[in-house]
C-alpha cells in the first residue's frame, strides 16, 4: 500500500480508493445492523487501524476521497467517519478551534416542493438499504449545492482568499442554496433530517471554504429554526461525533464551540439539554473538553435538574 500511495505521481491512489470502497461496502450490512461477530469485529478494528495509518502518513489521500468514503459508510460508524474527516494537508497548520472570534427564504418553487419525494427510494430499494432515503443522493445534493453556492460567492468576490475566512458570513445568508437547505430541514421527517444533517457535517473538515460555508449553514439553521426538534437534531449530529474517541475534525470542533459560546444561539437555555441530569453533565463535559465554557448562569441551570 505505501508504494502505491507514494509512487508515480499518485497514480496508485484510485486503486487504493476502490479497494477501500469495496471493503466498506462489504462491511456495510454488518455495521448497519450492528451485527459484529468475532470475524467482523476483527475486520472492523483492522480497518480503523488502516485508516489511522492513512490519516498519519497520507492525509491528502483521505482529503481527496472523503466524499466517496463517507458515501458508503453507515451513519452509525461515527468514529470511522471522524477519522476520515479529520484529515488535512500536511502543509497546513490548523488554527486553535477555541480561539476567540474564529469564524468559520424566498417563494417556493416546484423544484423545492418536489425535492423531498425525489430523495425517497422505492419500497424494494428501501427494504434492501435499510432506510427510506437515497443516502448517496442526499450526500451528493448537499455537496453540489454547497459547491455551486461557493462558486457564486467567489465570483462576487474575485480577490477573496480561499482560506476559512474567505467570505463575510452575511454573504452566505442569500441565494438559492439556503432556500434548498431550509426546505430540506423543514420538510424532511426525523430520519431524512438526520441524514441531511450528517451530509452537511461531513463537510466540516480542515480549514477551507467548504468547512467555513457548511459550518455557517448548520449554525444558521440552528439559529433561525423555530422548532426545537430541529435544534436538538443539529446538536445530536455534532455531539455524537464528539463523544467518540479522537480524532475529531477541526471544522466539527469550531462549529460546536461557536454554538455553545455565542450568545446568539442561546444554547444553554434549550430545554433538551436539561431533560435529565446525565444529559446536562454530558454537555458540560464535552463543552470543557472542547475549550468551551460552562453555562453562564449555573444557578439557573441547576434549578432545572
Amino acid at each position: 500500500m505505501p508504494k502505491m500511495l507514494t509512487g508515480n505521481g499518485q497514480k496508485g491512489w484510485p486503486y487504493i480508493q476502490r479497494l477501500l470502497v469495496d471493503l466498506f461496502q462489504f462491511m456495510e450490512p454488518f455495521l448497519r445492523h450492528a451485527e459484529l461477530g468475532d470475524p467482523v469485529r476483527v475486520l472492523y478494528k483492522g480497518t480503523l487501524r488502516v485508516l489511522l495509518v492513512l490519516l498519519h502518513d497520507f492525509p491528502e489521500f483521505l482529503c481527496d476521497y472523503h466524499f466517496t468514503f463517507c458515501d458508503v459508510i453507515p451513519p452509525s460508524c461515527i468514529q470511522m467517519r471522524n477519522i476520515i474527516l479529520s484529515a488535512f494537508p500536511r502543509s497546513m497548520r490548523l488554527p486553535d478551534p477555541s480561539t476567540p472570534n474564529l469564524k468559520t427564504r424566498q417563494q417556493s418553487s416546484p423544484f423545492l416542493s418536489e425535492l423531498k419525494e425525489k430523495l425517497l427510494l422505492s419500497p424494494n430499494e428501501a427494504a434492501s438499504a435499510g432506510t427510506r432515503y437515497n443516502v448517496p443522493l442526499i450526500n451528493s445534493l448537499v455537496l453540489y449545492v454547497g459547491m455551486q453556492a461557493i462558486q457564486q460567492l467567489q465570483g462576487r468576490t474575485p480577490h477573496a482568499q480561499s482560506a476559512a475566512n474567505a467570505f463575510p458570513l452575511a454573504v452566505f445568508s442569500v441565494g438559492a442554496a439556503l432556500d434548498i437547505f431550509q426546505t430540506l430541514i423543514v420538510d424532511l421527517d426525523t430520519e431524512g433530517r438526520y441524514l441531511f444533517l450528517n451530509a452537511v457535517a461531513n463537510q466540516l473538515r480542515y480549514p477551507n471554504t467548504h468547512t467555513h460555508y457548511f459550518s455557517f449553514i448548520l449554525l444558521y439553521l440552528f439559529a433561525e429554526s423555530n422548532q426545537e426538534i430541529i435544534q436538538e437534531q443539529i446538536t445530536r449530529v455534532l455531539l455524537e461525533r464528539l463523544i467518540v474517541n479522537r480524532p475529531h475534525p477541526w471544522g466539527l470542533l469550531i462549529t460546536f464551540i461557536e454554538l455553545i459560546k455565542n450568545p446568539r444561539y442561546n444554547f444553554w437555555n434549550r430545554s433538551f439539554i436539561r431533560w435529565a441530569p446525565e444529559i446536562e453533565k454530558l454537555f458540560e463535559s464535552v463543552s470543557r473538553s472542547c475549550g468551551g465554557p460552562k453555562p453562564v448562569d449555573e444557578s439557573m441551570v441547576s434549578g432545572w435538574v
